[in-house]
Parts: structure tokens; C-alpha cells; sequence
């Protein structure tokens, strides 16, 4: 995720609970209250559920044609369970469930804070294969695009569901940790495009509606699941090595749209040339007229705000550093995710280092310069947001508070000094091992930490002690004269909410 570098004041998250009719509840039994649950999170205590990993999500969306009404939705979870359960938690708020079957058979279920919680009729042994099939409404009425969940467009829908907002889509195991494939389906009446992550597998008609099927082919978080119902136009082309790149766009926007959209194959090309192979089977923008705020990495289709690409108050070189901004996601974050949402440094970091690298060379914006504010701000960033291993928790109420510039340009500054302290030879090295080693898989700070200190030679703890958790920035290897500045010059000096600034 990369916030829109423009001054907003994000709007309350609403508290979102779990509707169920009155007519199809059946509540867990006396003996056994429904709690929610949780795996532990530092940042987000209770997002996903113990005892059990997601092998795969069947969903399967009709869109009625408007946005004041829900969707009617199937969720199919196949899961192996990690111990014995007597019931299974799922995430899931802002919906309807109408039923729920475990393997086939009705099960019981109740609500528990933002956890679905269910009771098959049997124990479930553990290492047993379930299926869970929960018959729900996924409901985007009262949506905001700062909530996240179902993101209102101009023209029908869009998901952001980064950090803890997937389980306001559809139920799931709500965590980064617990990655899985996915086939999304999605039904709408003639005259919308429905689009998600991974490649087309079939497209039917049925009266005057169309249905779409898409599958992944790799394993994808929750908070990276995509779906975009609306008046577009998918274009396609060719990226390096064949692959095929599709973009979504507002049909009326095509043209305005199409000279930022060509440039994608060549920044892949220069990212692979940086790290090493794009990680996924294909890449496009989702280009949505909503209000956001913010930019995101969803697998395989980022989503993107219109008026990025229109307003002209973003420069040439600042709009294309933020695609390759998403686009560097696919490998950090997307294919390698964080174990928990206390690792987002290595996500964002990342992610702002390659926007930081591409201005550089393609828009001749000077590294350096942005690194050595960065320092001068990182005092203020690290009191205001923790250090970049340890971020605060999030706002009450703003879930994606943990979004602050500490995880952007705080964090790329650790890889910069990481870089002056190992060399660019093992740093690169290091880069594009960490992307290799752990593609479609969840890896954290100490993994990172170890592999820095293996392809180096060099123990490093101290290093990585300081930068990573060191409520004050230590000296900046090789730049003894960089200064952190006064916290109200650090505030006019430091790029805005993790971009560069303008």
C-alpha cells in the first residue's frame, strides 16, 4: 500500500459486526459460547484463527447491479486442521450468513465480535481434510473507501483489503500467514466487466448476465485478494518473456489513460533486472475512480486511483516511481508476505526502495538526497510510529494508521544503511536471494536478519539491533555528517506519507 501523497483526513472506521437473520442462526451451543479468537498478532490481536490452514478459497459473487444492495455470495474454504476442534473460527463481518456445512453437512454457527464461529456436528480430528461452505450476503453498502473491504467506484466495485479488512468481504483465516490459491467467480448483468486475481478459466452467459472465473496459480493472502465489477475495458499486451500483462480501466478513460498503462512491461523488465523473475503468472493496473487514498498491491492487478494518472499536479517521474512503487510489491509482500504485521517494514521498505532507485535512474531524482531527509526526519518518524521492526499499533479506529512514514521511507533508509554497511555487491545479492528463497511464502525480520548475515559473512545483530529497533537512528555508515533535524523541519523536509516529494 502506498497513500496518495496529498493531505486528507481519513474518515472513522465504523464498527463492523456480524448480521445474521433470525430465521437461519443457529446458535453454537450453551455449553461452548461463541469467542473470537486470533493468531497472536502484535498489531491486530484478533485477525485469524489457530487450529486450522487455508489450502484454498472457492468464492463466488452476484453483483446486482448496484451498490445499495448486497451481493448474495458462496464462500468454500478447504482446510486442513492443525488440531482437534470442536469448532472453527472464521473471520467474517458485514454480511448475512444464511448457512453454514461442514463436509457436506449443516453446521451451527454464531457470531463472536468479528469471528464467525462454527460447530460441526463431529470433532474435528486433527490432520483432517475440511470443507467449509458458508452461503452469505457480502454487502458494500455501507463501505467507505477508507474502511476498507469493498471500495465504491464510480462505477460498481473494487476490494482493498489491506490490513484487516478481507474478513469484511467474504469469510476467511484473515491473516498474511496463512497464504492459499484461489478461484473467484464473479456474476453481473450485461454491461459490466467483472476482473480478479490470477488468469480467466471460463466465461459464461446466462440470460442477461455474464459470469467470469478466474483462478490463481500461486498462494495469495486475503489482504491481496482482488475483484473489480464495472463499466471497463480490459487491455492487453505483452510483457518480458511473454507474459501476459491486462489492465482495467474506466471504458471512457482508455485513451487518456493508455501512454501511463504501455509503460508497465518495461518497468517489470527493470525490476527483474534488479531481482530476479516476475514472481506471478500475469500483472496489470486496475485503474478505479473511487477515493482511496491510497494506491495497493493486490496480486497480479494493483489498484490505482484515477486521478493519479490525471491530475496534474503529480509529476511524470513521480507517478511512474509510485507504479513501480506497487509493481515491486508483487515481489515483496505478494509473493514473499509478511509472518505478521509487525514485518510490514520489509514490505513498504522495500517496495519505497525501488520507487526510491527508479526516480533515480529514470526520473534523476537522487537517492541520496531522499535518504539523507529521511534521516534528518526519521527521529519524529520513529516517536511518532515506533521503530521500523516495532510499529505502534494502529489508531483506534483507523486500521491502516499503521501506514505511517516510518514503514516507507523509515524502513528504505534501514536498506540504504544496510547497503553502506555490506556493500552493493552483497547487498543485490541479498536481494535477490530473500525473493528466491521465500517466493509464495511468508518470511519475517529474523529471517531477513539471517540471510543479511549468511550472504555478507558478517555478523550484523548490532547492526539490525539499532536500525530496526532503536527508538533513535544510529550513525549512517558512511555519511557521519547526516544530522537528524528539528521535528517541525522534519516535518516540512521528509517526503509526505512515504512518497517523494513533488
Amino acid at each position: 500500500m502506498l497513500l496518495t501523497p496529498r493531505t486528507r483526513t481519513p474518515r472513522p472506521l465504523k464498527a463492523a459486526s456480524l448480521l445474521a437473520s433470525a430465521a437461519s442462526v443457529c446458535l453454537v451451543a450453551a455449553s461452548a459460547p461463541a469467542t473470537p479468537l486470533g493468531v497472536g498478532d502484535r498489531l491486530f490481536p484478533y485477525l485469524g484463527n489457530p487450529g486450522y490452514d487455508v489450502a484454498s478459497y472457492d468464492l463466488s459473487f452476484t453483483y446486482p447491479g448496484t451498490n445499495s444492495k448486497p451481493l448474495q455470495a458462496v464462500t468454500t474454504i478447504n482446510a486442513w486442521t492443525t488440531t482437534s476442534l470442536n469448532s472453527v473460527n472464521l473471520d467474517f463481518a458485514r454480511g448475512e450468513v444464511q448457512s453454514v456445512k461442514v463436509d457436506g453437512e449443516p453446521a451451527s454457527f454464531a457470531s463472536a465480535g468479528e469471528d464467525l464461529v462454527v460447530r460441526p456436528r463431529k470433532p474435528l480430528p486433527k490432520g483432517s481434510w475440511i470443507r467449509i461452505t458458508v452461503r452469505h450476503t457480502s454487502d458494500p453498502a455501507s463501505a467507505g473507501g477508507r474502511e476498507g473491504g469493498w471500495v465504491r467506484t464510480a462505477d460498481g466495485l473494487a476490494m482493498a483489503n489491506q490490513a484487516d479488512a478481507g474478513h469484511l468481504v467474504f469469510p476467511s483465516n484473515d491473516h498474511p500467514s496463512d497464504k492459499a490459491l484461489y478461484t473467484i467467480r464473479v456474476t453481473a448483468p450485461d454491461g459490466y466487466t467483472a476482473v480478479a486475481n490470477g488468469l480467466p478459466t471460463h466465461v459464461t452467459r446466462a440470460g442477461r448476465a455474464t459470469t467470469w472465473t478466474y483462478r490463481t496459480r500461486h498462494p495469495m493472502a486475503t489482504e491481496l485478494a482482488q475483484v473489480s465489477i464495472g463499466r471497463s475495458t480490459v487491455l492487453r499486451r505483452t510483457g518480458p518473456h511473454g507474459l501476459p500483462v491486462r489492465d482495467v480501466v474506466p471504458t471512457k478513460d482508455r485513451a487518456q489513460l493508455e501512454p501511463w498503462l504501455k509503460k508497465t512491461p518495461d518497468q517489470i523488465a527493470w525490476m527483474e533486472k534488479k531481482v530476479g523473475p516476475y514472481p506471478f503468472e500475469t500483472y496489470g493496473m486496475l485503474v478505479a475512480e473511487a477515493d482511496t487514498g491510497f494506491e495497493l498491491e493486490t496480486q497480479t492487478l494493483s489498484l490505482f486511483e484515477k486521478d493519479l494518472f490525471t491530475d496534474p499536479a503529480y509529476a511524470k517521474w513521480q507517478v511512474e516511481s509510485i507504479m513501480v512503487h506497487e509493481l515491486a510489491h508483487q515481489w515483496f509482500g505478494d509473493s514473499v508476505s509478511p509472518r505478521t504485521w509487525s514485518d510490514l517494514w520489509l514490505n513498504e521498505g522495500h517496495a519505497s526502495w525501488y520507487e526510491a532507485l527508479y526516480a533515480q535512474e529514470k526520473g534523476g531524482r537522487s537517492l541520496e538526497a531522499r535518504m539523507r531527509a529521511a534521516y534528518g526526519a526519521s527521529d519524529s518518524w520513529r516517536n511518532a510510529g515506533g521503530p521500523p521492526a516495532v510499529p505502534k499499533a494502529p489508531r483506534p479506529g483507523q486500521k491502516i494508521s499503521i501506514f505511517r512514514p516510518n514503514v516507507y521511507d523509515g524502513a528504505a533508509l534501514v536498506l540504504y544503511a544496510l547497503r553502506q554497511e555490506i556493500g552493493r555487491l552483497a547487498f543485490d545479492r541479498l536481494e535477490r536471494s530473500w525473493v528466491t528463497r521465500h517466493r509464495d511464502g511468508v518470511a519475517t525480520t529474523a529471517d531477513f536478519v539471517a540471510l543479511a548475515k549468511e550472504i555478507s559473512g558478517r555478523d550484523l545483530d548490532d547492526f539490525f539491533k539499532a536500525w530496526l529497533y532503536g527508538a533513535k537512528p544510529p550513525p549512517m555508515p558512511g555519511h557521519p555528517d547526516w544530522k537528524p533535524v528539528a521535528q517541525d523541519k522534519a516535518a516540512k523536509a521528509a517526503p509526505r506519507k512515504g512518497h517523494a516529494a513533488p
